[in-house]
């Protein structure tokens, strides 16, 4: 061997060692930066949870979360002899210690409770307790056109972007119109919706992908292990499938059907305004929040066409309890108006067994409502806010 060749083989290991060190001296840089990042966000009340670093085994601060030698079987979560109480035990808890003077919470009026839901759902942010977070630096500030893979790919899953233009400097959500440079960026996966948790396959290709455009970019990037992200979406999902709850209240016309035009007329006169979805949406008007549906008692969407010649025994009053601020005072608002729907068309308000709902099942329907509202809190699922849209969407 030559000392040309000696020399060049020399030059080749430092430069190899010089790249490991600069990727370490930089994804460290990162970490730190993420992590001042959130705690300036819970010290100015922004209400952000703490971000975790990539090399630990990352458990949902959710109270709620398993071990990490736990069964993935619900039962045997219920069953386990830690400190970890079922959010169906905390609905329970709760709901023994409701009294019946409480009615007089909802009260007051919904413009308030459909205002603050509105003005939160604008502040977009990103949320640790419940995204896989995938962090890049890169060399030189990018603008949103680089990131095009990544805002266009799809997994299956919500995926969100976000940038800073520098160090403690607020995120700011990404899209393909969003103008300027960031000198950090991450990508937020959400870990668990209606469609369940986040599969170890998923992660691994979203943190490929990730990495994928990292490297276009000539950018050190730091990831979470899959595995501890992928146990971590399955006891998410866990937690937010005890609290899923959607309340009815089934109206039916009992020896007769209702016209499908009058039955809009009704419902438009109320409040309700036709969606696309095949149902009618309570719209708050201050704010154009929808509080909460009426669908159709039978499998047939209700559409502008179908309304028109569809007669049906009755209609159903849907409230999504997580998706709404203030569930109970929204839960008295619906009663309310379906009392009055009732009545306009000569019809009752039954159970699923087609029974009468009278005060005392409409007030039993009411603490459960409440009680739901108050587990989702006591595990940081405050109802209505962007975490509780994001993990009972889909």
């Amino acid at each position: 061997m030559t000392s040309l060749q000696l020399v060049l083989f020399a030059a080749g290991g430092v430069l190899v060692a010089g790249v490991l060190v600069y990727n370490w001296v930089q994804e460290r840089r990162i970490r730190r930066q993420i992590d001042e990042a959130f705690r300036r966000s819970e010290r100015s009340g922004n209400a952000q949870p703490p971000d975790r670093t990539a090399q630990e085994r990352i458990e949902p601060t959710l109270p709620g979360a398993i071990p990490e030698n736990a069964s993935r079987a619900r039962a045997s979560v219920a069953d386990d002899d830690g400190d970890y109480e079922p959010p169906l035990a905390i609905q329970k808890r709760i709901a023994s210690d409701i009294s019946e003077d409480d009615d007089a919470v909802a009260t007051a009026p919904l413009s308030e409770v459909a205002r603050t839901a509105g003005a939160e759902r604008n502040e977009a942010q990103p949320d640790p307790d419940i995204e896989c977070i995938v962090a890049l630096q890169p060399t030189k500030p990018v603008g949103a056109g680089v990131l095009a893979a990544g805002l266009h790919a799809r997994l299956g899953r919500p995926l969100r972007w976000f940038g800073r233009r520098g160090p403690g400097l607020p995120w700011q959500l990404i899209k393909s119109d969003t103008s300027g440079e960031f000198s950090e960026v991450i990508a937020c996966l959400l870990l668990a919706d209606r469609a369940g948790a986040a599969s170890r396959p998923l992660l691994d290709s979203y943190i490929r992908m990730v990495a994928d455009i990292a490297s276009t970019l000539s950018s050190p990037y730091m990831a979470p292990d899959a595995a501890a992200e992928a146990d971590r979406a399955e006891a998410l999902d866990r937690i937010c499938a005890d609290l899923d709850v959607q309340i009815g209240l089934t109206l039916l016309k009992t020896e007769a059907t209702i016209a499908g035009t009058r039955l809009r007329g009704v419902a438009e006169a109320s409040g309700f305004r036709l969606a696309d979805g095949g149902r009618f949406d309570w719209i708050h008007e201050e704010t154009g929040a929808a509080l909460y549906s009426l669908q159709n008692y039978r499998s047939e969407p209700f559409t502008a066409e179908s309304l028109r010649a569809m007669a049906t025994p009755g209609a159903v009053f849907v409230l999504d309890v997580p998706r709404v601020a203030e569930p109970v005072r929204v839960y008295d608002q619906m009663k309310l108006v379906a009392k009055r729907v009732a009545q306009s068309l000569d019809a009752v308000l039954v159970d699923d067994n087609r029974r009468p709902l009278d005060d005392a099942a409409l007030g039993a329907i009411r603490d459960q409502v409440r009680s739901t509202a108050a587990a989702l809190t006591e595990v940081r699922i405050e109802p209505g806010s962007p975490r509780a849209l994001a993990l009972f969407g889909g």
